[in-house]
């Protein structure tokens, strides 16, 4: 069964930066491409960034382009999202994810709050 478990969210002011972890086991990290999500309260799922299996490939939202960085380690079976300049509106709940045989996988999230 595939576990993902994300870390390294905070408390940070407007413009500070956060690395986010995602822990990911029990399935062929190395063979997917993983996501980042997040979810602010009452509002919908928003997808984040996506990553190649290989790392090569990277997209991400307009809200985050030029200023969130996704990456992963394989030899470590981690994906990372680098958060830079940040901003109130980045305030949510990430969390990452991978498709397994059609099926997502999804991690307990953890919390990003942006405020002064």
């Amino acid at each position: 069964q595939v576990q993902l478990v994300e870390s390294g969210g905070g408390l940070v002011q407007p413009g500070g930066s956060l690395r986010l972890s995602c822990a990911a086991s029990e399935f062929t990290f190395s063979n997917y491409a993983m996501r980042w999500y997040r979810q602010a309260p009452g509002k919908e799922r928003e997808w984040v960034a996506r990553i190649s299996s290989s790392g090569v490939a990277t997209n991400y939202a307009d809200s985050v382009k030029g200023r969130f960085t996704i990456s992963r380690d394989n030899t470590k079976n981690t994906m990372y999202l680098q958060m830079n300049s940040l901003k109130p509106e980045d305030t949510a709940v990430y969390f990452c994810n991978v498709m397994v045989y059609s099926v997502n996988y999804w991690g307990q999230g953890t919390q990003v709050t942006v405020s002064s």
